[in-house]
């Protein structure tokens, strides 16, 4: 089941806190770091968030979160987590399609590292483009990808 979760609630912005640790510490592996930004994000950031955070949850327990963020018309997904006992079971397909059928948008936008191929072909499977690639001060290169709302731009 998938619900807005209240980050602004302790007890609920340690277990997305969990699930980022849980879900980033595989990714830093896959990119082949250990200096990986999302790690270092604390519960008192994600407490204080105004961002919207929402929760795949298996039989009580949150299984998954993703991240977003309006700005004007933009949807931006600026983090979607599993934890890893919950891999491959379809749950972030799950979190993505909640979010694009369920925002008001025009456009979708989201960052991953290069050498992310397992999250860059999810996304491309939900219609997202690549439209830029750059190396941040950290060192690890992104791309960005976009879609837009079929529904909204008259696609």
């Amino acid at each position: 089941m998938i619900t807005k979760l209240d980050n602004s609630n302790e007890a609920v912005a340690n277990d997305i806190f969990t699930i980022f640790q849980n879900s980033y510490k595989v990714e830093a592996q896959l990119i082949g770091t250990l200096d990986f930004p999302p790690l270092f994000r604390s519960i008192n950031n994600i407490e204080n968030s105004t961002t919207q955070f929402y929760g795949f949850s298996e039989n009580e327990c949150l299984a998954a979160v993703i991240e977003i963020a309006m700005e004007g018309r933009q949807l931006h997904i600026n983090s979607l987590t599993v934890d890893p006992s919950y891999f491959r079971k379809g749950i972030a397909k799950k979190l993505i399609n909640y979010v694009l059928e369920n925002m008001n948008y025009t456009e979708g936008i989201v960052e991953t590292a290069v050498v992310n191929i397992p999250a860059i072909n999810l996304y491309k499977k939900h219609g997202f483009v690549e439209f830029k690639r750059w190396i941040p001060s950290h060192g690890i290169e992104k791309l960005a990808l976009s879609v837009e709302h079929a529904a909204l731009t008259g696609s």
